[in-house]
C-alpha cells in the first residue's frame, strides 16, 4: 500500500511567504499615488512591483500568497473594504500567473523575456478582473474603462522596476 505524499512546509518557507505578504503590503499602502476620481479613482502604488518581484523570484505559489494576502489586507484595512474579496482573488491569480509563466520549464524566474510576458498576461487578467469587479460593485459596466489607464499605468510601472530588481535578487537569494 503506498502512502499518501504530504507537501512538506518548512520554516523557510514560511517566513519568505509572510515577509512577501508584508512587503507587498507595505507597497501599496505606504508607496503610492491616489488618482482624482476623474481618472479612475483609484491608486497608482508600487504594490504591483513587489508583486512582480515576489511571484519572479519566489514561484507560483508564494506570488499568489504575496499578491491575495498583501493586498487584500491593504484593501480590508482601507476605505476598499469591499473590494477585498475580490482583491484576493484577483490579485492572488494574477501572482500565480506570473510566477507560472516565470518559472515554466525550468526557467525559475530567470528569463527577462519570460518574465515580461508572465507580467503582461497577468495584466490582461488585472485589468479584466477589476473591469468585473467594479461591474459588479457599482452595477455600471461603462464607468469601468475610466479605471484602465490608471491599471495599466501600475503595471508597466511594475514591470520597469520590477524585472531588473527581481533580476539582480536572483543573483543574490538563489
Amino acid at each position: 500500500m503506498q502512502q499518501a505524499q504530504q507537501t512538506k512546509v518548512n520554516t523557510k518557507d514560511l517566513v519568505e511567504t509572510a515577509l512577501l505578504i508584508a512587503l507587498v503590503y507595505i507597497a501599496t499602502r505606504f508607496i503610492n499615488i491616489r488618482l482624482p476620481i476623474a481618472a479612475s479613482g483609484g491608486l497608482v502604488h508600487l504594490g504591483n512591483t513587489m508583486l512582480f518581484i515576489a511571484a519572479i523570484v519566489f514561484g507560483p505559489k508564494k506570488g499568489a500568497a504575496a499578491g491575495a494576502f498583501g493586498m487584500g489586507l491593504f484593501d480590508l484595512l482601507s476605505e476598499w473594504a469591499m473590494w477585498a474579496p475580490f482583491t484576493f482573488v484577483v490579485r492572488g491569480i494574477m501572482g500565480y500567473i506570473i510566477g507560472k509563466i516565470a518559472w515554466s520549464n525550468g526557467r525559475e524566474g530567470n528569463n527577462m523575456l519570460v518574465n515580461i510576458a508572465g507580467i503582461l498576461v497577468s495584466g490582461v487578467w488585472m485589468i479584466a478582473g477589476y473591469y468585473a469587479t467594479e461591474g459588479i460593485l457599482y452595477g455600471n459596466w461603462v464607468s469601468p474603462v475610466m479605471s484602465i489607464p490608471g491599471n495599466i499605468t501600475q503595471i508597466v510601472v511594475g514591470l520597469v522596476i520590477g524585472v531588473p530588481v527581481a533580476k539582480a535578487l536572483k543573483k543574490c537569494i538563489r
